[in-house]
């Protein structure tokens, strides 16, 4: 799970960055809000990457999520960006859960023939 959530997250960085130049442009916002806002989800996605397997990591995860679809008020692209990134964080999560659960079941199950011998072959 930790790598597809990851590889999830990192690209959400770079869209965060993008979001972030074409806010700059938008009036009524100050470039300081624009790259404060911005660099707290940019260091946040960046975080998550290691925080992912601990209590609370998907949770946030999901927080992150929300904000860049509530971002779209600010960059209207993002309204859809968001939804293609909650999917795919939905898709990560939900299929990363998956393969560890296999490969959960195939340690077990090479441990549990290693430790029978060769006699039980």
């Amino acid at each position: 799970m930790r790598t597809l959530c990851a590889s999830t997250l990192i690209g959400e960085f770079f869209v965060i960055g993008f979001a972030g130049l074409v806010a700059m442009k938008t009036d009524g916002l100050s470039m300081t809000l624009v790259w404060t806002v911005c660099g707290i989800a940019m260091l946040l996605s960046v975080l998550l990457c290691g925080m992912i397997t601990r209590p609370g990591g998907v949770q946030l995860g999901w927080v992150l999520q929300i904000g860049l679809i509530v971002s779209g008020f600010v960059v209207p692209m993002m309204f859809i960006l968001g939804v293609v990134f909650t999917a795919l964080w939905w898709a990560s999560v939900h299929y990363g859960r998956k393969v560890d659960e296999a490969k959960a079941a195939w340690a077990a199950q090479h441990s549990a023939e290693a430790s029978a011998g060769p006699d039980a072959a």
